[in-house]
């Protein structure tokens, strides 16, 4: 069951397409045309819209922007969707809309479901939505790495699995080199930044600071400094509430607030508010009595020794050369001294520290090098039925008596970590080199496909390996640009029943100039340019009856009109039907 499918695209301004509407349908559809119509503007298209990279070369001469637009319709359960929607995407009736702008000036945007997303999000759904492959992927199939990842791919857990403990553990040491690195060639620095360290914590130390001090005696030296206009203050203070002994006649607050109260006291049995003002009169009495008494303690208490302030200044001088050098107050102080003792500790115990860090990097190698192993087996295995897989596909694709294998193999390195008795080169995915080889014909050497591979035999290689994943990982649609390129005859005829089959479980789309594959297409869509040399909306369109024999026809001799041409082209649609 596909489990998405692309149903429409629409172009505007791209290249040489100004404004076109690609319709496309399950099953296998064929996008054809004359060289230079645009063919390949669909598989750009497409790859704008699952996150490829934008170039400004790509928007037509004189438009601001390119525009493409996607509508994919998907399972409600599928990860795209669930990836989709956690980016605040919707549906618009069981379809996802996807579209992405690029400028004349480079500048990208991209959209979901209505909703703007990083480009990087497009990308992500790309693994789970489409395969595309051009000529480029080809070329990418030639590096040794893409070659590992396609076999790793292919063996799923079996290789995940492991590749993950090893991943972690190689990450491990790279962190645990790094530090020992760092500690064995800043000795020198960290020699130095030890000593500054002893030396401010020494310094401290000699102050012997306590938290809060530096704001106590701030308060302090005011005090002392103000000592006489602070006891005058609270004797006239004091005098005013209780009274001045030296003038008995005087009038005061609490006096007079005792006069009330037994003014108010005399009546108040006639009138409860004014027994209740009686009450608070007499608080008030109350309060007055208590603060003239502490005014009184105060004055008593205030020390107005001028040694105590010098000795007080002299102590904040001592604290702000502290902070000064270790922090805005004494809190911040205290808080450099606590951070150095454990940075100091630190750098004390280096030499403890590369003993423990040496024993742990040796005891990751030796696990590497087991990892690294178990990596090894788990590839091999894979590789020959990844290999027998593909040797099987291309006896479908025409070449009967080609053989795949894969070569895995080690380089040896005295810095690397040991596996199979020798030490060997490792890096971040193991220390296998993994390397495709074809031999094309029975006595041929298996040779790596980048040496012994022609142009028409990679592509049916990419093609056979692309259909052998669409057995273990597959992905609801695949794009293929000139998969057919440097192929004709009996080859072109098998590579299109091949592309038939797998559109029976996937939504194929395939940018063709053969008409030996375009017969085996359920829909076959033509390119075509108006007068101006632009694609216009009517400019794709779908081929059906007597319009798609003439195309057919076009492809085969060049002329549209050709009766040997039209009788060939018959011949391959009822070929075609005849397989399906």
């Amino acid at each position: 069951m596909v489990m998405s499918v692309l149903e429409e695209m629409r172009i505007r301004s791209l290249g040489v397409i100004d404004d076109a509407v690609v319709e496309l349908s399950p099953g296998f559809t064929a996008v054809t045309g004359e060289t230079g119509a645009g063919k390949t503007m669909v598989v750009t298209s497409l790859g704008l819209l699952m996150g490829g990279r934008a170039d400004a070369a790509l928007v037509r001469i004189g438009a601001k922007n390119a525009v493409v637009e996607g509508r994919i319709s998907v399972l409600k359960s599928s990860a795209a969707i669930l990836r989709a929607e956690e980016a605040g995407a919707e549906l618009d009736d069981g379809t996802l809309l996807i579209s992405r702008t690029v400028s004349a000036e480079g500048r990208s945007r991209a959209h979901l479901g209505g909703r703007s997303v990083p480009v990087g999000l497009l990308a992500e759904l790309a693994d789970d939505l489409v395969a595309v492959h051009g000529q480029t992927d080809q070329q990418g199939l030639l590096k040794l790495s893409r070659q590992r990842q396609a076999l790793d791919r292919y063996a799923g857990d079996a290789v995940a699995v492991p590749l993950a403990k090893y991943t972690g553990a190689y990450r491990r040491l790279r962190a645990i080199t790094t530090e020992l690195d760092q500690i064995t060639t800043r000795a020198r620095e960290r020699a130095q930044e030890a000593d500054m360290l002893r030396f401010g914590l020494d310094e401290i130390a000699g102050v012997e600071p306590r938290a809060g001090e530096d704001v106590e005696l701030a308060a302090e030296a005011e005090r002392l400094g103000h000592a006489e206009a602070l006891a005058s203050a609270a004797a006239v203070a004091h005098a005013a509430l209780a009274g001045n002994p030296e003038d008995p006649e005087g009038i005061d607050a609490t006096t007079l607030v005792a006069g009330a109260h037994r003014a108010l006291e005399a009546v108040r049995s006639h009138d409860a508010a004014l027994g209740a003002l009686a009450g608070r009169i007499g608080e008030i009495g109350i309060l007055l009595g208590d603060v003239a008494g502490e005014l009184a303690g105060y004055a008593d208490d205030l020390d107005a020794d001028p040694l105590r302030l010098a000795a007080v200044e002299e102590r904040r001088a001592s604290l702000t050369t502290l902070t000064r050098k270790y922090g805005a107050d004494v809190a911040a102080v205290l808080s450099y001294a606590e951070q150095s003792a454990v940075r100091l500790l630190e750098l004390d115990g280096d030499d403890d520290r590369i003993g423990e860090l040496t024993a742990e990097r040796d005891a990751l190698r030796a696990e590497l090098g087991g990892l690294a192993q178990a990596l090894t087996d788990v590839r091999t295995e894979a590789a020959e039925r990844f290999a027998a897989a593909v040797t099987a596909e291309l006896a479908s694709l025409a070449m009967p008596h080609a053989r795949v294998s894969f070569a895995i193999r080690q380089t040896e390195d005295p810095e690397g970590v040991e596996v199979g008795g020798r030490p060997v080169a490792y890096g971040p995915a193991g220390c296998d080199e993994v390397e495709l080889l074809l031999a094309p014909h029975p006595g041929a050497p298996p040779r790596p496909i980048a040496k012994g591979a022609s142009g028409g035999e990679l592509s049916r290689v990419m093609l056979a390996v692309e259909v052998v994943f669409a057995g273990t990982d597959p992905v609801p649609t695949y794009l293929f640009d000139e998969v057919d390129a440097g192929v004709g005859g009996k080859a072109a005829v098998e590579i299109g029943r091949r592309l038939a089959k797998l559109a029976k479980s996937a939504q194929v789309v395939v940018v063709t100039h053969l008409p030996q594959v375009a017969a085996f297409a359920d829909r076959q869509l033509l390119v075509e340019k108006t007068n101006d040399g632009s694609v216009t909306r009517s400019g794709v369109k779908v081929l059906e009856g007597e319009e798609r024999i003439r195309e057919l026809s076009r492809m085969l001799a060049g002329q549209e009109d050709s009766e040997t041409a039209r009788a060939h082209a018959e011949e391959l649609l009822a070929t075609a039907r005849a397989d399906g």
